[in-house]
Order: structure tokens, then sequence, then C-alpha cells
């Protein structure tokens, strides 16, 4: 059976801090007054996307797999147990909780299915905006645990200010925190799973302060500065029609920022491709022919063996594969 690329409507997620830049500017849909996250491309089932475009409108996408089987992500997620990438549109309004993921292995020993490495790219931000990405310098354990019960912990920690374009490359257990003021495009394994380690003794949504996770976190953050600075990993290519800048790749995932006006691109058998449009608006066409259009705030999923296909407007996308 013959699969057509879909467009899929994304799962957003209410929480304290987020703001409403993704639905008055990114067109995401929530009868939530907020909306912090969009999870662009999830089959997560803690925020599954949903399939709006074509035959299979109104699946999951974890649905839509189901069905469709493995050839559709392609011979390289065979290695993988479930849908590996999870994309999400962050606004952070405020700013979130210091936090730090562990790896697959520490997951898999406490109860959980996957570990989490993730990559931002920082789309808008506000001047000044700034976060946090691993400590300014390496520290003894028994330091990191006395910062957190005395709250001193932000004076040991590596502020980078943030400007439109910025990339930071965030392992597994590399603390981080995305500061006010910052709108960001996250690729990221498909989990969710967060060791909270400091909150600003904020409230909740229930009035009540939220949950820590003190002793997973010194279990499995890395005390020293990050071993990969900030930065995309590769340097921008001019193509025809288009130009292409490696932003991030690991064994999970590569992505690419493009900005387009008439793309050739190609979904081989190894991997689907992930549009996650940022600006602009285009169509994709195939052998000179329309399949469908898509515009600042889509994500569009192409099936792996989809093979050559055009992508032609004005806009600026993420592309992500495995």
């Amino acid at each position: 059976m013959h699969f057509e690329p879909i467009k899929l409507k994304a799962a957003c997620k209410d929480y304290i801090w987020g703001g409403t830049r993704l639905r008055l500017e990114y067109g995401q849909q929530s009868n939530r007054e907020r909306i912090a996250e969009s999870w662009m491309l999830s089959a997560h089932p803690d925020g599954p996307s949903v399939i709006e475009s074509g035959p299979c409108a109104g699946m999951t996408l974890a649905e839509y797999l189901q069905k469709a089987g493995g050839s559709v992500l392609g011979t390289d997620c065979e290695r993988f147990p479930d849908f590996p990438v999870l994309i999400k549109l962050i606004d952070a309004k405020d700013r979130l909780s210091i936090q730090v993921h562990p790896d697959d292995a520490y997951a898999r020993a406490h109860g959980g299915a996957f570990g989490k490495t993730e990559m931002w790219y920082v789309v808008d931000c506000e001047p000044g905006a700034g976060l946090y990405y691993g400590f300014d310098h390496e520290i003894a354990k028994e330091e990191f645990r006395q910062r957190i019960e005395n709250n001193t912990l932000e004076a040991v920690l590596n502020r980078e200010e943030v400007h439109p374009g910025d990339v930071f490359f965030i392992e597994a257990g590399t603390l981080h925190a995305i500061g006010a003021g910052i709108l960001i495009a996250e690729i990221q394994q498909s989990s969710n799973l967060t060791y909270r380690i400091y909150d600003y003794a904020r409230p909740g949504a229930d009035g009540k302060p939220r949950e820590l996770h003190i002793p997973q976190a010194l279990d499995v953050t890395r005390l020293r500065r990050p071993e990969r600075p900030a930065g995309p990993q590769g340097k921008r290519e001019l193509l025809r029609g288009y130009s292409r800048l490696l932003l991030a790749s690991c064994p999970i995932f590569t992505v690419y920022e493009m900005e387009i006006s008439e793309a050739a691109l190609d979904a081989g058998a190894a991997s689907f491709h992930s549009l996650l449009c940022l600006d602009g608006d285009a169509l994709l066409l195939r052998e000179g022919k329309p399949v469908l259009a898509f515009r600042k705030g889509d994500s569009v999923f192409i099936p792996a063996g989809y093979g050559a296909y055009t992508v032609k407007g004005s806009c600026r996308i993420l592309q992500t594969t495995v």
C-alpha cells in the first residue's frame, strides 16, 4: 500500500510557564488559555499528534504507524522498539524549572522506557533572554546537593544569552533550563521523563509547589560544563533553490534548518522526513503535481520510501530524519 505525506495536528500542553504565541502566531489550537508546548510530531502516549489530512485523517500518529507498518519509518528506525523522535514548539513566557533527563540505561533501571537527549533551536526570543546549559565549572556532588538545599544553585550554572538561530545540544545528564521570553523548537527522544531540580519556589496549577526529583537528579547529572559547545554542528550549504544548515546529528536524529524557494528533496528507504515550518508557506509537489500545502506552524510527515519530492514557495523549515 502506498502512503502519502500527511499533515499533523499537534497535541498542546498548558503548563504554568507558557504563553499565547503558539496560538496567535503559529496557528496551534487548544481550548486552554495558554499553550506552553505543541507536540508537533509525536507518537508518545502522553500527547500524540493527530493526522489532519488524507484518508487517515483523525488517526493518531501511533495508530497510523501501526496501520502503515515499519516501512514508513525507514530502515534506520528498525533498531528502535518504538517511534524514536518527538518534536515540539515551546513558548516559554516564564522560565522553566532547572531540570535534567536521564539516559536510556538509568530510565529503564528505574521504571521508565527511554531517557532523553534533545536539541534546542531558538526560533525567537526577547532581547537579553537566556537559558541555563550545564555548569560554568566542574563541581563535586556534595556541593551540588548543598546548593540545591540552600537555593544557591544558579550561582554555578552556565548561563547563555540567546539569539534567534542559536542551537543547543542537550545530551542526557546535562542540567538545563529555558529562560523567560524564548520560543524554541525542540527535537528530542520520544520520552516524557524529566527530573526537576529547582523551580524557584513557585506554586503549580493547584497552588502547591511542584514536585522535585532530587535523588534522581543527583544520580544522573553531569557536574561539569557541557561537552558540546553551543552552536550548529555544520556550516551553511548553498544548494540549488535552497540552503541548509546542519544543526545537530546523533544516533537518534539528524536536523537541518532549510531556507527554501524551491528544493528538490528525496525521502529514501532509510528514514522518514519530518518538515516543521517555522516561517512562510510552501507547496509540496511530486512529479510536478501538488500534494499538499503547508505554512508557518505546520508539521508534515513524509513516509520513508516516498522518493523524490519538491518543496516550492518561500519558507524556513526544520527537516528531521533518523
